[in-house]
């Protein structure tokens, strides 16, 4: 509409303004009419100096000024103005088309249309208006680009399925195919979207280097009024069998808001989560919060999706897909009680039939006496609690009861504190009389590692003081996988206030900057006091349990029999505790989705039995491919970090790739490690789904071209002829009859006219 309106005022439109160079080109005559004019103007100022009206010499200046603006005005039309044009010559240049063929391109958002058959129209057949008016001017070469760019034949190969778009290796491509030839330019037909993280910048700077314009054509909305979109869904990469996820997943909707939806979680079409959602204010993201149980073993792909809403433009963005690898493996921890005490039993008892976890477990029966729980074999802590780092860091988790910390050595306690900060282990203190700093832990390697401060007490008091609390979840820690005591996330909420009271006896003065509080205790005089927080230290992290007496929610006279609020609650802690703890090889893949035909960077930590790095290991990973295949993949040292390495290989079909990384040392096992990734199209076109002018203008804009939306690409021809590049001729364009100026002149003069009878001069 405004280019219209600047056309009819000016008659060009504004890119000849912008592609043109203004020029005067005047004649004897002009230069005759100069004198004219200007002897005009001289007579105009003598003859309102020495007229009279009832107006002062303001009056008479201002009616001057109209009349001498009028004759410069005509003046300027005398000397001819022209925009001098660089045309390209017919058949003498060539054209790049590059046409959008990925995914994004089949959303019918144009009344009805697909945005790729609008492309297929007008730029992709043959008999199309607009590309034959293009094929007279200029040798045209067309391509098809999602990834990468390749030359289109036919109006047949264009299939829009590319899961990836990649604007500027799209432009790169294009711009080094058609190298040393005489080029006008590019134009790319796009909705714009960009699903990698690859920066235009350099794309654009070799192109405007090699002044190369680029005439970009956005087809799609800019915004949809109806639309639900699962924008991003936090899963870890591994969990243990059994364990009870908590999912967050962000939402953001177009048009539907306040109105309910269930979100589901699929494994193979079999829903193991749902959770409603009330959709958020238009733009607005929400987090939903999602609970299910990893049930079955092996890498699972999990569905999160919300069923199609009445009206939805794009439905394909309504689910996201996440690759978890559920392990169905036993993880030992390490438990050391200074004392017989009932916490120690119901403990145990909680775990009992997970398979999963197993608690090796050390107490202190007299000095230098221990009796041993739950060992492999009569060697395991047969000297007590282990005094070299490859003995203590064989477990993945540390609890530590009530036992004071001169029940250890210096070096064991830093042993603990690395345990945390190196191997990456998962420590847990519990509540007692000789925990914390009642414990004598303050100043120690451990006090270093724990989320809570501690000073140093005056004494150890024979009496300690007793604080009965009520404990309940924080905010942090309603919406954590501990907390979740009950079937659901609002039973649970609800059980927590049903809960008996637990007895805390241990003191501290703060918590550490970056500690978060899960469970707060109320004492008797309605004062909130930590109960359950932890920090991450190092590559692990720890945790402070600041109750000496969990097994109350077993045995009060108040919990039913059959109630397995306190195996619930110890099973899914005890999971987290150890969530995440490295083994001697930690294997990962860069990402755990790629498209078939694509590389896969297999990437792998090797430390020896104490965690240290190795960059001395034999470290080989065997694939096993969709189609049953093994394939070996020799992995090198990086030279980036220490113990750090890395393997490729292609992932040729869709399906399931499993690699498992073994690293050996002089001939010695030093461990092994699993890791699942998937060969899949990708899902990344559908969402964000608009139309990304922003993006296409800059691309314009920085090369010297020109953004149209799909309604005023009938002015590409014409603007193309005139970019100045290739092979060129001149034209000059007269605009000494704008209509802009006739309108001017008219206006002057009649406004000469109006002020001339208001101050009575008529």
């Amino acid at each position: 509409m405004l280019d219209s309106a600047f056309q009819l005022l000016f008659s060009q439109r504004p890119a000849m303004f912008q592609q043109g160079e203004f020029r005067f080109l005047p004649t004897t005559g002009s230069y005759v009419a100069a004198v004219l004019v200007l002897a005009a103007i001289l007579m105009t100022v003598m003859t309102y100096r020495a007229a009279r009206s009832k107006t002062g010499a303001g009056g008479r200046l201002g009616l001057a000024a109209i009349r001498t603006a009028t004759l410069l005005l005509l003046l300027w039309c005398l000397f001819r103005p022209v925009l001098v044009m660089k045309a390209a010559v017919p058949q003498q240049n060539f054209l790049g088309v590059l046409i959008d063929d990925s995914r994004s391109m089949q959303i019918a958002d144009a009344e009805g249309l697909a945005r790729g058959e609008f492309a297929r129209q007008q730029f992709g057949a043959a008999e199309a208006p607009l590309l034959q008016t293009l094929s007279d001017r200029f040798v045209l070469r067309t391509f098809r680009f999602s990834s990468a760019a390749r030359r289109l034949s036919a109006p047949g190969e264009l299939s829009f399925t590319g899961a990836q778009t990649k604007l500027g290796a799209a432009l790169d491509d294009a711009r080094q195919e058609l190298a040393g030839l005489p080029l006008a330019g590019l134009v790319m037909v796009s909705d714009g979207a960009d699903t990698t993280d690859a920066e235009l910048s350099e794309a654009l700077l070799a192109l405007k280097a090699s002044a190369v314009p680029v005439f970009t054509v956005g087809v799609g909305r800019e915004s949809l009024s109806r639309d639900v979109q699962i924008d991003r869904v936090s899963t870890p990469r591994t969990a243990l069998k059994g364990t009870s996820l908590m999912i967050d997943v962000i939402v953001t909707q177009t048009g539907y808001a306040g109105q309910k939806a269930m979100l589901d979680v699929e494994d193979e079409g079999r829903i193991v989560g749902s959770q409603e959602v009330t959709l958020p204010l238009d733009g607005e993201p929400a987090a939903v919060r999602v609970r299910f149980t990893a049930s079955d073993p092996g890498p699972r792909v999990f569905r999160f999706r919300i069923a199609p809403r009445e009206g939805e433009l794009v439905t394909q963005n309504n689910q996201r897909e996440a690759l978890i690898e559920i392990r169905d493996v036993t993880r030992k921890i390490l438990y050391f009680e200074g004392e017989p005490r009932p916490e120690m039993k119901f403990l145990r008892r909680a775990v009992t039939g997970d398979t999963n976890l197993q608690i090796a477990t050390l107490q202190r029966t007299a000095d230098n006496k221990y009796m041993r729980l739950d060992v492999d074999d009569a060697d395991e802590l047969i000297a007590g609690f282990p005094k070299t780092r490859e003995e203590l860091f064989a477990y993945s988790g540390l609890i530590l009861g009530s036992i004071e910390a001169g029940a250890f050595t210096g070096d064991q306690l830093r042993m603990i504190a690395e345990f945390v900060e190196r191997r990456g282990g998962g420590l847990l203190m519990l509540g007692g009389e000789r925990a914390f700093a009642e414990g004598g832990y303050a100043g120690t390697p451990v006090a270093d590692v724990l989320p809570v401060t501690l000073e140093r007490p005056a004494r150890i008091p024979s009496d300690m003081p007793i604080s009965r609390v009520q404990v309940r979840p924080t905010r942090a820690g309603e919406g954590h996988a501990l907390a979740q005591i009950a079937p659901t996330e609002a039973a649970s909420r609800e059980r927590w206030g049903e809960m008996p009271p637990l007895i805390s006896v241990n003191t501290i003065s703060g918590l550490k900057p970056g500690a978060t509080v899960l469970l707060n205790g109320l004492d008797e005089g309605r004062r909130a006091q930590p109960v359950l927080a932890y920090q991450r230290y190092g590559r692990g992290k720890a945790l402070a349990f600041l109750v000496k007496d969990s097994w109350q929610w077993q045995m009060h006279h108040t919990i039913p029999l059959e109630d397995m609020t306190h195996e619930n609650y110890w099973r899914q802690l005890l999971r987290w505790l150890i969530d995440g703890v490295p083994g001697a090889v930690d294997a990962h893949t860069s990402a755990d989705r790629v498209e078939a035909g694509e590389q896969v960077t297999l990437l792998a930590d090797v430390v020896d039995k104490t965690f240290l790095e190795l960059n001395d290991a034999r470290v080989v990973a065997t694939v096993q491919t969709p189609w049953g295949e093994a394939l070996d993949v020799p992995m090198q040292w990086t030279g980036e970090r220490n113990g750090q390495y890395r393997g490729t290989y292609v992932a040729a079909q869709e399906g399931l790739y499993a690699a498992r990384v073994e690293a050996t040392r002089e001939g010695e096992t030093v461990g092994a490690g699993d890791v699942s990734m998937r060969a899949a199209p990708g899902d990344a076109e559908y969402f964000d789904p608009t139309m990304h002018a922003a993006r296409l203008r800059r691309i314009a804009e920085e090369t010297g071209g020109r953004f149209y939306t799909a309604d005023a690409v009938g002015t590409l021809p014409e603007d193309l002829k005139y970019t100045g590049q290739g092979v060129t001729t001149i034209e000059e364009r007269d605009i000494w009859d704008m209509p802009i100026l006739l309108l001017g002149l008219l206006g002057l003069m009649g406004g000469e006219w109006w002020y001339r009878r208001r101050v009575g001069m008529a």
